[in-house]
C-alpha cells in the first residue's frame, strides 16, 4: 500500500496552509484569543473554499474527495489552531442546511467527554444539550459547556476521533518547528542551544514522535478501520501533548510567557485529546485487535 501523497493531495495540503496563512496568521490568532468570539466570516471563507463540502459528491454542491483529504486539511487547520466546531460542521455537511457553505454553524454533544464546545456561538446543537451549564476551559479558544450524565453523542464516533488526531497531527508538527527553530537562533554560553545534548534529543524525540502519528494517521485515512482510527489517535494525543511540553522545555522560561504560542498548542491539545474516543477506550480497542 502506498502511503504517499499524490500530486493533487500535495496542492490541496499547500493551498489550505496559503489560504490559512493570509486568512489566520499568528496576529490573528493572537486577536482571536483576545477577543475569544467565533469569526463568522472565517467559516464563510473556509465554506466557500471547500473545507466543510469536501467530501459532499459534486451533484450535490461538494468538492467530491474522501477521508484522505479530509485528514489533511483538518492537520493543516491544527497547525495554525484554527478555531470553532470545525469536525462537527464539516461532518454536518450536506445533513444541515448551510453547513456546508460554513453560513450555519454547527456543534455536537460529544458524549465521551460530555461537554460540548462553542454551544453559545453555534447555530445548530447535535444531540441533547437540555441542562448544559458553562465550565472552565483551559484553552481560551475552546469554550465548553458540560452536559448532563448520560449524554450520547451523535456524530460517527470513528470520523470525529480520525479528524482529531489530524488536528493533533498539525499541532504537533509546528511544535517541532518551533523547538527546531528557537534551539537554532537562541544562544546561551556563546552557541545556539540546538548545540547541547539535552535539547538535541528534546527535539529529536518530537520528531519521532510526529512522523509516527503521521504515518499512523495517513494509514487510518486510508482504511477507516476502527482500530486503526484508535491506534492512530493514541499516537497523535501522545505527538501533540508530549511535543508542546518538550517545545516549552525547549523555549525555556520563555515557554511560559503570553508571547510564546507554545502554551496556547498545549492547551488546545489537552482539550482535544478529551474529545471523543478517550485514551482508555482507544487502547482497548487496540489491545483487543491484537
Amino acid at each position: 500500500m502506498d502511503f504517499r501523497l499524490t500530486e493533487d493531495q500535495l496542492a490541496l495540503k499547500r493551498g489550505v496552509r496559503e489560504l490559512l496563512a493570509a486568512r489566520f496568521g499568528r496576529a490573528a490568532l493572537r486577536a482571536a484569543v483576545d477577543k475569544g468570539t467565533l469569526d463568522r466570516a472565517l467559516f464563510r471563507e473556509l465554506g466557500a473554499a471547500g473545507f466543510f463540502a469536501l467530501r459532499l459528491p459534486e451533484a450535490a454542491g461538494g468538492v467530491g474527495l474522501g477521508l484522505p483529504e479530509a485528514v489533511l486539511l483538518f492537520e493543516e487547520a491544527g497547525r495554525v489552531l484554527l478555531p470553532g466546531p470545525l469536525i462537527a460542521t464539516h461532518l454536518a455537511a450536506g445533513e444541515v442546511p448551510g453547513a456546508a457553505e460554513g453560513e450555519v454553524v454547527v456543534t455536537t454533544v460529544d458524549g465521551g467527554s460530555a461537554v460540548v464546545e462553542w454551544l453559545d456561538a453555534a447555530d445548530v446543537v447535535l444531540g441533547e444539550a437540555a441542562g448544559a451549564v458553562p465550565i472552565r476551559s483551559v484553552d481560551p479558544l475552546t469554550p465548553l459547556h458540560r452536559v448532563p450524565a448520560g449524554a450520547i453523542g451523535v456524530l460517527d464516533a470513528d470520523l470525529v476521533s480520525l479528524l482529531t488526531a489530524a488536528e493533533q497531527l498539525g499541532s504537533a508538527a509546528r511544535c517541532t518547528e518551533l523547538a527546531v527553530t528557537h534551539a537554532r537562533t537562541r544562544e546561551q554560553f556563546g552557541q545556539p542551544v540546538g548545540g547541547f545534548q539535552a535539547v538535541k534529543h528534546l527535539c529529536a524525540g518530537m520528531l519521532v514522535r510526529t512522523e509516527l502519528a503521521r504515518a499512523a494517521v495517513y494509514a487510518a485515512a486510508v482504511t477507516a478501520d476502527p482500530a486503526e482510527i484508535a491506534g492512530a489517535r493514541l499516537l497523535a494525543d501522545e505527538a501533540a501533548v508530549a511535543g508542546a511540553r518538550d517545545c516549552l522545555q525547549v523555549h525555556g522560561g520563555m515557554g511560559f510567557t503570553w508571547e510564546a504560542d507554545v502554551h496556547l498548542h498545549l492547551k488546545r491539545a489537552w482539550v482535544r485529546a478529551e474529545r471523543g474516543l478517550g485514551g482508555a477506550a482507544a487502547e482497548e480497542l487496540v489491545a483487543a485487535r491484537l
